[in-house]
């Protein structure tokens, strides 16, 4: 559905994020976009999703294909127009707009009017909590309730690609959990095909079909999740795990060196 062939992204004209950055997203699956603070993840997903430009940034090389058709050069609305929905980093909710204006706002570009009603009802059987402040104002939800009317509004979309920048930041562990295996039950019951950045690797690992790590502004490995949550490099750099199964501290990683292997 998705691929990216050696894109090289720059910021001021001189500040070079991605690399030669490639990867691929099936349709139908989650695909995790894992890495430290740093390494391009989420300019990864605004070079996907046309939101470079308000940044001072660019595509410079390579190219962005969305089934088959190259996308780099494109606008955000027509990107959205063509089934790529992102949900930003920090929710970017309309804080001043109810729970269900907030939901109709997200299928401003559909033309099936009639259907909306019937998706909001869907959304609502995902997040009843949204159901319950369905005439609040968005701005007075709690962090986790905001982060379910970001994917909520998305969903309100319909869109083919749905991208997810940190839906767990902020917020508590059961809550994020839950987020998690709604997020999955929407990728099976609705075959919506999700890529999703996240630094909670294990979480991410646990609902993915197909993962990434990236550094640098590169890939520098790919795999099942269930191989790379056994790989030594991952455990211990991204899920904090020595061999033998002790959580090691970050001062004791920070030296971590990326093998050579993995570029093989």
């Amino acid at each position: 559905m998705l691929s990216l062939n050696n894109v090289e992204v720059i910021y001021d004209d001189v500040i070079l994020v991605l690399k030669g950055m490639s990867m691929e997203v099936r349709e139908g699956q989650i695909v995790a976009l894992l890495g430290s603070n740093g390494a391009g993840k989420s300019t990864t997903l605004k070079a996907i999703s046309g939101l470079l430009k308000p940044e001072d940034g660019e595509v410079t090389d390579g190219e962005i294909l969305f089934e088959e058709r190259p996308i780099h050069n494109r606008d955000a609305a027509e990107i959205v127009r063509g089934g790529i929905f992102q949900i930003m980093e920090g929710r970017r909710v309309f804080e001043h707009l109810t729970v269900e204006e907030n939901l109709r706002a997200g299928a401003y570009t559909r033309r099936d009017r009639g259907q909306i009603p019937a998706d909001i009802e869907l959304v609502y059987s995902y997040f009843p909590r949204l159901k319950e402040r369905r005439h609040q104002t968005a701005g007075y939800l709690s962090g986790g309730e905001q982060q379910m009317l970001a994917i909520g509004r998305a969903l309100m979309a319909r869109p083919k690609l749905m991208m997810l920048d940190e839906p767990s930041l902020g917020l508590a562990p059961l809550l994020v959990r839950e987020i998690f295996a709604i997020i999955r039950r929407i990728n099976q019951e609705q075959q919506r095909t999700i890529l999703l950045v996240e630094q909670n690797a294990r979480l991410a690992l646990d609902i993915a079909d197909y993962a990434y790590i990236m550094e640098s502004g590169r890939i520098v490995l790919a795999g099942e999740p269930a191989a790379l949550a056994e790989n030594a490099d991952v455990r211990e750099f991204y899920l904090g795990l020595t061999e033998v199964g002790h959580r090691k501290s970050y001062r004791d990683v920070k030296h971590y060196k990326r093998r050579k292997r993995w570029l093989s």
